[in-house]
């Protein structure tokens, strides 16, 4: 039963997760795109704290502290702010492409902070994997890479380590509670952030701007992160993570639809190229 529910939970994460980028596409068009992100942490934050106080969750010990400043500093400014800079110059279509590598990065990570040691082929699939990934960047600009592919490339890193930060550190915490305490740790410095950036003025930002900053907040920074960690603790890390690489075909089909992004065949190819890299990659780690 806990199997099945892990793959229930990690299954509706992933769901949550692929609705960020075309969330962020919609919201960075009214709110700069450093707001966007501290706003979305700042009430995110504020939930979390509600949470660890209802449910008289105890502190972390002071030698977890420092991984909680890798994970707030990867998933809960880095990859939000890199992501958002990025969705200033390319579409959240071209953008989900890279969100293939995050699984691999994950696993890159896992390698380094974890101690794990994946067998040479493991190697070859990555590659082959960075590979597709640079040169459908390069097909889709005159062979030059934008500024919006090196800000995704570096939002996958962050992100990866922040993912494997936390899969390490929620074995002794706990799932949901690593992103709240991240959350919390960084709350005061993006409350600040939040009310210094704020617009000048509210009245020029539409309905589809602020659906999007909620979504955000509430869904991409904090309820995503409860699924997600509870499903890898219910039905394993390596078995329920694999359901990430379902994240760009669900982030396409939702720029397609809301945005009305174009979704053409180089995409797809793209996506499935490297998903199939990150699968044998996952297969021999």
């Amino acid at each position: 039963m806990d199997k099945t529910g892990g793959w229930i939970n990690g299954f509706l994460g992933v769901l949550i997760f692929s609705g960020s980028l075309p969330a962020t596409r919609l919201a960075v068009a009214d709110f700069d795109p450093v707001f966007l992100t501290v706003a979305r942490a700042a009430i995110a934050g504020a939930l979390a704290l509600l949470l660890l106080l209802v449910f008289r969750e105890r502190r972390p010990a002071r030698e977890d502290v420092g991984s909680l400043v890798v994970i707030a500093l990867g998933v809960v400014v880095g990859f939000p702010l890199l992501t958002a800079l990025a969705l200033r110059h390319i579409t959240s279509a071209h953008s989900i492409v890279f969100i293939g590598l995050l699984p691999l990065a994950t696993a890159v990570f896992g390698v380094l902070r974890g101690g794990e040691r994946p067998r040479p082929v493991f190697w070859l699939f990555s590659g082959l994997g960075s590979a597709f990934v640079v040169g459908f960047a390069l097909s889709r600009d005159a062979g030059a890479v934008s500024v919006g592919d090196l800000l995704m490339l570096a939002a996958i890193v962050v992100c990866g380590l922040g993912y494997a930060e936390g899969a390490k550190l929620s074995r002794k915490l706990g799932g949901w509670q690593v992103i709240s305490w991240a959350l919390v740790l960084s709350l005061p410095a993006m409350i600040v952030l939040a009310w210094t950036m704020k617009p000048v003025s509210w009245s020029g930002i539409t309905a589809p701007s602020w659906l999007s900053l909620g979504y955000v907040s509430l869904f991409s920074m904090l309820i995503g992160f409860v699924f997600w960690y509870r499903g890898l603790a219910q039905g394993g890390i390596a078995a329920v993570g694999q359901l990430q690489l379902l994240q760009p075909f669900f982030g396409l089909l939702l720029a397609a639809t809301l945005l009305h992004e174009a979704v053409d065949a180089s995409m797809i190819a793209a996506t499935v190229a490297v998903v199939l890299c990150v699968v044998g990659a996952r297969r021999f780690a």
